[in-house]
């Protein structure tokens, strides 16, 4: 038997370098005889390689899903038995997940640039951990959220939560694609009830300002209230420009409006009216977002980034919210920039601008024109005409200008806003006239701080400024006029505090105080007592009823403190049921005039039940 060759130490190491020289040079020969054929082949094999991987992904996630199908029809069998709850509804939103291959649809650039580092905190969808990180959570939850955020301890909305809802979340089930377009689809069938012991014929929504006061018939009569106009459908649509750039478009609507022909007497056919509808552009790479439509307000509290549907709001079922939140929903064009790793936030926003006037003391010729004492007239207001509804609109000259600023670090949410707004109205008189336009604004912030994180957190909000009024629940004036006609704004200051627990994942209790001021401008000219809470204004016959004395009134404030809770008693594959009740006390006081300083309240009891599809 013939030994195999030794080699010393010496001899051994000259013999590897030649193999791997040579190993080296063989390539280069083959190169050299393969520049003879033609682009085309190369082409060919290159198309077929593709196909053949596309072939092999699409088998992959389909045996994915077939696994993940599986471990959730299971899950209550002995496979699952050590996993928790959470854990295997967490499967069920893989399962969702993995109905998109991406990888399907993009081809291969070979000039593409290099995608970004591998992040290791975020797990495949495929692996099941007990203690998911927030990333592993997000990054499963692609369709409900387009921009990355960093870990706060606060995290999106848990979208079955009533927060979730008010600020457009859509569902983990009802997802499904079209060609390349993700097609999402959110809301749900509400049915409210309100017990008070005022009468305001508005629904399940607490219109403060037409509180009634004790000299009306209604301030003495209990009332109860039933609907189902806030039922909501809500529809995202989104798409991959590239592996960084994504396009999306959201619509919601709900049945709150009242048209010419609703009655409560037999049909309750309430109009859809819209809530929502915005495109989104969102680029990874530049972490650059862009945003144009009607949306919530850039002033409202946010509670993780500068995110379109992560708005901070509470889970009450009154649909007024609550007094002193900051929002608004209307048209906007924004621009946003985060850095460090999403964790701070600018955001820069042209919204509509709208004026509130309160015109005491004037003499009005309908909505548009007050009647100086002079003899000219101001115009603030103009019917709207068209298609437009015959309500007042403001005359404006420029759009509201909103910025803001949110850090995101370990630890809670955090945001700084301002808002510029140009007060604008037309003072005339027979052969000519002047436009008069008055700077005003404010500012605010927010804090969202998660004393046990995703379990409970308190919420603090607040705005103050001048001719901003509009921006809070309650609705209290921007401005009223000097008795030369010019708008004279009012100075407004709003705040809310809260605290909200989720003891399980099925029950949610939370309670609220929140309120509203506005300060006072007037003028007197004679025996006329003009403007906002003048002294001189009659509340001579606010205490009593029926009197034909009058009753000014002007709010000077308003006070709400409420708690609630909604429980999840049913969840499943069909999608969730739940039940709320919320019990509201709120306070409405007046400023002084002559005859005393008159103040009314409501006690609310609302129960609620609703049923979510899609979550």
């Amino acid at each position: 038997m013939q030994s195999s060759p030794t080699f010393s130490r010496r001899t051994r190491i000259p013999f590897v370098l030649a193999l791997c020289a040579g190993s080296a040079l063989l390539p280069h020969a083959a190169f050299a005889d393969e520049q003879s054929e033609s682009l085309e082949l190369m082409e060919q094999q290159i198309a077929k390689i593709q196909a053949q991987q596309a072939q092999l992904t699409k088998a992959l996630i389909g045996l994915q899903k077939q696994l993940v199908a599986k471990k959730t029809t299971l899950g209550s069998s002995s496979s699952h038995a050590g996993l928790s709850k959470a854990t295997r509804q967490r499967i069920v939103a893989e399962n969702s997940h993995v109905e998109q291959p991406a990888e399907e649809e993009e081809e291969i650039n070979l000039n593409s640039p290099r995608p970004k580092a591998h992040n290791p905190t975020v797990k495949p969808s495929f692996v099941v951990d007990e203690q998911p990180t927030f990333a592993t959570v997000t990054a499963r939850r692609a369709e409900d959220i387009i921009a990355h955020t960093a870990e706060n301890g606060v995290g999106p909305h848990p979208r079955e939560t009533a927060g979730a809802q008010a600020a457009g979340a859509v569902g983990d089930r009802g997802v499904f694609h079209m060609g390349p377009i993700t097609i999402a689809l959110g809301g749900f069938v509400d049915a409210s009830t309100v017990l008070q012991n005022r009468q305001m014929s508005s629904g399940t929504f607490t219109f403060w300002s037409g509180l009634p006061f004790k000299n009306s018939p209604n301030y003495h009569t209990n009332s109860f209230e039933g609907g189902a106009r806030y039922s909501r459908l809500s529809l995202m649509l989104r798409g991959n420009i590239d592996q960084y750039e994504t396009i999306s478009g959201f619509f919601e609507t709900d049945f709150g409006a009242g048209a010419a022909t609703t009655n409560a007497y037999e049909s309750n056919s309430y109009s859809p009216r819209l809530r929502q509808a915005y495109l989104a552009y969102d680029n990874s790479r530049e972490n650059f977002h862009f945003l144009a439509g009607q949306a919530w307000s850039l002033l409202t509290p946010g509670r993780i980034g500068i995110v379109p549907r992560q708005e901070s709001l509470p889970e009450t079922i009154d649909a007024a919210m609550l007094a002193g939140q900051t929002w608004a929903r209307q048209w906007q064009v924004r621009i946003t920039k985060d850095f460090f790793k999403h964790k701070l936030w600018l955001g820069l926003s042209i919204e509509n601008p709208q004026t509130l006037y309160d015109t005491t003391g004037f003499t009005m010729q309908g909505d548009e024109r007050a009647v100086l004492p002079n003899g000219a007239v101001a115009t603030v207001n103009k019917d709207g005409t068209g298609l437009t509804n015959s309500g007042p609109f403001s005359n404006e000259i420029a759009p509201d200008i909103i910025g803001k600023v949110a850090y995101d670090p370990k630890w809670g949410h955090y945001e700084i806003e301002g808002i510029a707004h140009f007060a604008h109205d037309r003072v005339s008189w027979v052969g000519g006239g002047h436009n008069n336009t008055v700077p005003t604004g404010g500012g605010g912030g927010s804090m969202v701080l998660p004393v046990i994180p995703h379990k409970v957190e308190v919420r603090i909000a607040g705005l103050a400024g001048y001719g901003i009024g509009r921006y809070g629940s309650v609705l209290l004036p921007d401005a009223t006029l000097n008795a030369q006609g010019k708008p004279e704004p009012l100075f407004s200051a709003q705040g809310t505090a809260g605290v909200i627990a989720h003891p399980n994942n099925r029950l949610d209790v939370y309670g609220y105080f929140g309120t509203q001021w506005a300060g006072r401008s007037y003028s007197t000219v004679g025996t006329s007592a003009l403007g906002y809470g003048n002294p001189l204004s009659s509340n001579a016959g606010c205490n009593i009823e029926l009197s034909s004395l009058p009753c000014t009134a002007n709010i000077h404030n308003v006070m709400e403190g409420t708690i609630g809770a909604w429980w999840r008693f049913l969840k499943g594959r069909y999608g969730t049921v739940e039940a709320g009740a919320q019990l509201a006390y709120s306070h409405v006081q007046a400023w002084d005039g002559a005859g005393g300083r008159p103040h009314t309240s409501v006690s609310q009891m609302f129960l609620d039940f609703r049923y979510l599809p899609f979550q």
